[in-house]
């Protein structure tokens, strides 16, 4: 007998070796709104189907929790893949990128044409119909060579790559039917829990849309996104050109000794952006009605502060003479901060910036007047003027850098002619294999990780027990206003993950087994385990990727 203690219900149980999670389910009394999809294991997400021989600490989630998500959505991707198999035989399926609330994908039938509008609906049926059935997804663990040889003979060379390069002895995969597939995580028992989605075409693919995270009972709500959509596509297109589509593809080139090489595409393809849009910029500054400031936002460690060091740079190179100012230096005082219902300090809300003080100086220099700026000081929590002055004269150009700078109430009384916005998003698009795409957030978050850690600021566990604030906070105060870009800028390295991984590791590693943030921190680690590592010597001194790694 083994003994487990559930932490949804904070009681012990004894159960016999080798019981499943799924059979423990039933005997705890847990208290969901929503169906059970996975649990955590000694703090480790797991399947509803793994068995317990030892003593456990298990909590049981539903979808509301990223875990919980992450397993129905890939549960949903297979579901589509055995959809898409069963009607047109020989297909290809590309699950590429978030998008729009959803996840766009591609489906290439084996005559080379795409899906229409009436294959989609085709497919819709089908799902339905498997869901129907309930049908188990069944899960194996075989050596890697056993693998690679399915994989192959299936026509899965992206995962043949992956998992040549991966290292591993023994790798597991899932079938559906006589349908086998591989993902980098758990799936959940059965079709039967897979209710809640929808597909509809969408550009030249179709969107895949999961449940909702704040009403899981519903579908999340469609959102259209065409500018973020074209940065997405133009990342993939460079990707494709360079044969490096995959994370096996990326893998095998440095095995080939092309790490040098992509080091210094990435940095050409970045500049070559950033000399674009100050060329644009330039452009406008010199047209009929003249720019005069330039909005810079961006989530979390998306590398604002190097993209607007960079960019004055380009800048200065077209003849203007950029002066920044950022929304954090408008900060109200500490003690007028607006709070959360539990007493702490809300500090992404729009107003814990003075918005109307920051318009009024903006009006003011733009009316070509010196104005005295304030400059925040974060350890007593006052604004301070320490004798900053700015004027914008001949040539001079205004860059404004923080989270709220693309929200229209921040400029609502500053002429559109004299306004161009920039969103600076981190969008991978390398695929882990093309039924693995790669979460948007997980660059962001090792980078942040590397950089607090390095700087002293936090430990790898507390940027964790944070990230989830963060993401809610973007999600309220950025992501709402990013289509209103004039730009968008793209600080997604090629290679980021490759040089992150000798940095990342044994900061991950530090976190404990036994507190609830080594779920993360194991998932992470797992997922930077796929990538061959290449030391960061060559990166220079002024690449984007500094900010977070130093040097």
């Amino acid at each position: 007998m083994v003994q487990v203690y559930c932490k949804n219900t904070k009681e012990n149980k004894r159960f016999p070796e080798g019981t499943s999670l799924a059979q423990m389910l039933s005997e705890f009394d847990c208290k969901s709104p929503y169906p059970i999809v996975s649990a955590k294991v000694n703090n480790v997400s797991q399947g509803l189907k793994f068995k317990v021989y030892q003593n456990k600490d298990i909590e049981f989630i539903d979808v509301r929790e990223s875990s919980g998500m992450r397993v129905y959505c890939r549960s949903l991707y297979f579901l589509l893949y055995k959809s898409a198999c069963d009607l047109f035989p020989g297909s290809k399926l590309y699950i590429e990128h978030p998008i729009s609330n959803g996840y766009f994908c591609h489906i290439r039938k084996a005559d080379d044409t795409e899906i229409t509008p009436e294959d989609i609906l085709k497919l819709e049926i089908r799902m339905k119909d498997l869901v129907g059935k309930d049908l188990p997804f069944h899960r194996y663990d075989v050596q890697t060579e056993r693998a690679i040889k399915e994989f192959r003979k299936a026509g899965f060379e992206d995962k043949v790559r992956l998992l040549q390069t991966s290292g591993e002895a023994y790798t597991d995969y899932y079938t559906l039917g006589e349908t086998a597939d591989y993902f980098y995580g758990k799936l959940v028992p059965s079709t039967g829990y897979l209710t809640v989605w929808a597909i509809q075409p969408y550009h030249d693919g179709l969107l895949l849309r999961g449940p909702s995270h704040k009403d899981p009972s519903r579908v999340e709500e469609f959102v259209d996104q065409p500018k973020t959509f074209e940065m997405f596509k133009e990342a993939l297109r460079w990707n494709i050109i360079m044969g490096l589509s995959t994370v096996g593809d990326v893998n095998e080139a440095f095995l080939n000794g092309r790490a040098s090489e992509l080091i210094q595409i990435a940095e050409a393809l970045q500049e070559k952006k950033i000399v674009q849009i100050a060329e644009e910029i330039d452009r406008r500054y010199h047209s009929e009605n003249p720019l005069q400031v330039v909005l810079i936002t961006g989530p979390s460690s998306s590398g604002k502060t190097t993209f607007c060091k960079r960019l004055s740079v380009q800048l200065k190179a077209c003849g203007l003479h950029p002066m920044s100012m950022s929304t954090d230096d408008y900060f109200v005082n500490r003690v007028e901060t607006p709070k959360f219902p539990d007493g702490s300090y809300d500090f992404d809300n729009f107003d814990t910036v003075d918005h109307d003080l920051m318009e009024a100086d903006i009006m003011k220099l733009i009316a070509g007047e010196e104005v005295s700026v304030p400059e925040y000081n974060f350890v007593t929590g006052l604004r301070e003027y320490n004798g900053k002055k700015l004027k914008l004269g001949e040539g001079r150009i205004l860059l404004i850098e923080g989270i709220h700078a693309l929200n229209p109430a921040l400029t609502s009384k500053i002429p559109e002619s004299a306004k161009f916005r920039i969103f600076i998003n981190t969008l991978t698009g390398t695929l882990l294999d093309d039924h693995n795409s790669i979460p948007t957030s997980d660059n962001r978050l090792l980078r942040r990780i590397v950089r607090d850690y390095n700087a002293g600021s936090f430990t790898a566990r507390e940027s964790i027990s944070n990230w989830q604030n963060v993401l809610d906070a973007e999600t309220k105060w950025i992501y709402p206003y990013q289509e209103m870009a004039d730009v968008m800028f793209n600080s997604a390295y090629l290679i980021e993950f490759a040089v992150l991984k000798n940095h990342a590791e044994p900061i991950l590693r530090s976190v404990p087994q036994n507190c609830a943030e080594y779920a993360e921190a194991h998932r992470l680690l797992k997922f930077i385990h796929y990538f061959t590592p290449v030391p960061d010597k060559e990166i220079p001194a002024t690449s984007l990727l500094r900010e977070f790694i130093g040097g």
